[in-house]
């Protein structure tokens, strides 16, 4: 049950930064192909804002992967649901609001 709902979460963390990827791609293929100045557009977020935002995103995006890999990894181990700083079990509650969660709410603090 914790795995597949891990694997669920990596699945959908892995299409939100394909897509995302996509975005940016494209984004910047526009970049390229315009010569428009955008930058003092009073009427929009100029493209560089955009930029940042989309690569904010897929950073984040890349990092839930990652955290759920090494979920995936505490689980096969026989760690997972573990505190790493206190070595206390993580309360039910804590895992089903953050599944990938390393450590208890107190060591998180």
């Amino acid at each position: 049950m914790v795995r597949d709902e891990l694997l669920r979460l990596r699945a959908e963390a892995e299409i939100e930064v394909a897509t995302l990827a996509r975005d940016l791609e494209a984004l910047f293929s526009a970049s390229r192909d315009s010569n428009a100045d955008d930058e003092h557009d009073p009427e929009g977020a100029t493209v560089g804002f955009e930029r940042a935002q989309l690569t904010a995103l897929l950073n984040a995006g890349r990092r839930r992967v990652a955290e759920v890999d090494d979920a995936l990894a505490r689980l096969d181990a026989g760690a997972y649901g573990v505190c790493e700083s206190c070595a206390r079990p993580i309360p039910p509650e804590r895992l089903a609001v953050r599944p990938f969660a390393r450590r208890c709410v107190a060591c998180s603090a």
